[in-house]
């Protein structure tokens, strides 16, 4: 069988295309930057939103399952057209394709950010009624619609979208990866700034998620929320990269409120709201399925810092 993944040179497709090989599958790479791509076995461009149906016909021949990848992340600082085109529009084009051609299964990669804003405190698991708050939160609920609405009309199921809570590993961006940075110049931190708790996911475990769902027999439910056994507080993160760096927490027992003040001073309710929220990923749904979870998140960051992966990639 062969599997098409998209956006394969990013921090989880890397891994999936790693992950699918070693189960026996065959696989074909579609990358918006292709020229990242040269010398790979069966490796295309991926169309354009805006490219002809046959363009996208064209990336099923001969493929059984699609692996959806390929995103405009919320650390590129793009605006709400650019998030709808590659997050939205993009997705709905290729899952009309697969359902016409491919006789498989498509899996989406969405986020949590498609149901909860980044203040939302709480837990969130498959029943979460989605209230995406920002652009790109929008755009990727958009994106589940699209894909669910193709195979619907198709009259086919085997289509699902997985969301993911912030995804760490080698290579990685985004707030983890500044939190990292952040870390490694061991200035001291007050710890009420950093007891909100959050969940995470390894990007080997999404890669494991995949591949469990294309083998399992029984076809996937539309949605599935992702992240590892247990959540983790930030200030246990912050302590996790810093043993990785060989120095100490330098966590200092002061209270938030002076914190809170300043960002209130400087117009920040938001960003402090968000750095203060607890946001619980219940994976229980897929874990009663039979995806094994990551159970040691605290070592595998602590190992991330070891090896340097974060602050040295620009």
């Amino acid at each position: 069988m062969k599997v098409l993944v998209t956006g394969a040179t990013g921090l989880v497709g890397r891994r999936v295309v790693s992950r699918l090989r070693e189960a026996g599958f065959d696989i074909r790479i579609a990358s918006r930057q292709p020229q990242r791509l040269a010398g790979a076995d069966d490796a295309v461009a991926l169309p354009s939103a805006d490219a002809p149906p046959e363009a996208f016909l064209a990336l099923m021949r001969d493929v059984t399952h699609v692996v959806h990848c390929a995103a405009l992340n919320n650390d590129r600082g793009a605006g709400s057209a650019d998030f709808r085109t590659v997050n939205a529009t993009l997705t709905g084009r290729l899952a009309q394709a697969a359902a016409t051609r491919a006789d498989g299964r498509f899996i989406y990669l969405s986020s949590i950010r498609a149901v909860v804003g980044a203040g939302f405190s709480g837990t969130i698991d498959e029943a979460t009624p989605p209230a995406p708050q920002c652009a790109y939160g929008r755009s990727k609920r958009e994106g589940e619609i699209a894909m669910l609405e193709a195979f619907a009309t198709a009259g086919r199921d085997g289509a699902t979208a997985l969301r993911l809570p912030p995804v760490y590993g080698e290579g990685m961006k985004g707030n983890l990866r500044g939190l990292m940075r952040f870390a490694a110049t061991g200035l001291p931190l007050p710890t009420a700034a950093l007891t909100a708790v959050r969940s995470l996911v390894s990007h080997d475990a999404v890669a494991g998620a995949v591949t469990h769902l294309l083998t399992r027999p029984a076809p996937p439910r539309p949605t599935y929320v992702l992240g590892d056994a247990s959540p983790v507080a930030m200030s246990e993160i912050i302590t996790a990269f810093r043993r990785g760096y060989g120095r100490p927490a330098r966590l200092l027992p002061m209270p938030a409120w002076p914190l809170r003040m300043l960002a209130t001073l400087a117009g920040r309710q938001a960003a402090w709201q968000a750095l203060m929220a607890t946001q619980v990923c219940d994976s229980s749904l897929l874990a009663s399925e039979g995806w094994e979870r990551e159970a040691d998140t605290l070592g595998r960051l602590e190992e991330l810092a070891r090896q340097g992966s974060g602050p040295s990639h620009p």
